[in-house]
């Protein structure tokens, strides 16, 4: 670690005494250079920012942010951002050196501040810290959209108007997604309503709309999963006759599958439903690689697995 960080001050003192401030940050009309940790930071940046911004995403399809460590690489193109946008909440909990150095060099936001503390959920695990994962709350996300409108008028103040106009089409849209999701988990019996999946990423999604949640890992993939933990959910799977559970895109399947051959073991049968997207979205290009479409995908797996 205390070679990464000195790499890591060696590239930003390159950086900071090589070269001066770059042409988006004199001329934001040029276009803001902007960096976001997540995939769903990438997406809600870009509409919101429109043709004024240039996003790139730090974690692609797949990545685990609790796990993720920037490269020297990495740290260079933090550097070389006029803004950076991450989710905070220590979901990016190995990065955390790296977004403290970067905050006392250039904007950098967490999404999530301007959530209330008694709208987040907190972690039985950890005192005093709450679940990162609020994007599984439609409603609650449309704060992160409300975050990034504030930091992109602060540092651009002449693209308001767009600004604004974009965050408002972007909450509207938001606002007819949590529509759809309350509606969609509709054709879900109450009783049917238990997600169980890899890691306990879906506490926002339970609340929000309905399920009981139960996770084989704690909040953060860091975390290991025990022989205990695997007991208590095979017992919860075969006495409530569950017919699915499901894994995540960005966590190892094998942990799943050793649930699901506890259960046939103990004369059960459950299924592994479809992947779900929870700390990382679908590839460029799909529908799942945006945050609506991610949101869709996910609901419609959940509730066609589970159905009777």
């Amino acid at each position: 670690m205390s070679r990464f960080l000195s790499i890591m001050v060696a590239v930003l003192g390159a950086l900071s005494s090589g070269c001066g401030p770059s042409e988006a940050s004199s001329d934001p009309s040029n276009g803001l250079q902007i960096l976001a940790t997540i995939g769903m930071i990438t997406d809600i940046v870009a509409e919101v920012g429109g043709d004024r911004v240039t996003v790139e995403g730090l974690m692609g399809p797949g990545i685990d942010p609790h796990l993720y460590k920037a490269s020297a690489g990495d740290v260079r193109t933090l550097a070389e951002a006029d803004i950076i946008f991450y989710n905070g909440l220590h979901l990016e909990a190995a990065m955390g050196d790296v977004l403290e150095e970067m905050n006392e060099r250039k904007p950098t936001y967490a999404v999530t501040e301007f959530i209330d503390p008694d709208l987040l959920h907190e972690s039985a695990t950890y005192a005093g810290q709450y679940d990162p994962h609020v994007w599984f709350d439609v409603r609650l996300w449309s704060r992160a959209v409300d975050r990034v409108e504030a930091a992109l008028i602060e540092n651009d103040v002449e693209g308001t108007p767009v600004y604004r106009a974009n965050a408002d089409a972007l909450r509207d849209t938001l606002d007819a997604l949590d529509t759809w999701v309350r509606q969609r988990v509709q054709d879900l019996p109450e009783e049917r309503r238990v997600l169980i999946t890899a890691h306990d990423a879906f506490e926002y999604f339970g609340r929000a709309y309905g399920f009981e949640v139960i996770g084989l890992q704690g909040i953060s993939t860091a975390s290991e999963a025990s022989t205990a933990d695997v007991r208590r959910l095979v017992d919860a799977i075969i006495a409530r006759d569950i017919p699915a559970i499901f894994v995540e895109t960005s966590v190892p399947r094998r942990t799943i599958e050793a649930v699901q051959a506890a259960v046939r073991a103990g004369g059960g049968q459950v299924e592994i439903g479809t992947p779900l997207f929870s700390d990382a979205m679908g590839n460029p290009g799909t529908e799942e690689g945006r945050y609506p479409g991610m949101v869709r995908y996910n609901v419609n797996a959940i509730v066609e697995a589970l159905a009777p």
